[in-house]
């Protein structure tokens, strides 16, 4: 990691098409595992998330 990377960051992995939208540029593996772990997982699916999740204190 030089020091540019590490001030400023790495280069995003996104393009712009000339339509305007966001073109991620990720191999399809990445993609698949991201598609599994939704599917498999519904604490990661946004679909469930209300928003607001209660803690229930232990007395």
């Amino acid at each position: 990691m030089g020091i540019i990377s590490f001030l400023f960051g790495k280069k995003p992995l996104i393009h712009f098409t000339k339509q305007g939208s966001v073109r991620h540029d990720l191999p399809e593996e990445k993609w698949k595992k991201w598609k599994d772990r939704f599917e498999q997982n519904p604490d990661y699916n946004w679909k469930n998330h209300t928003g607001r999740q209660t803690i229930k204190k232990k007395r």
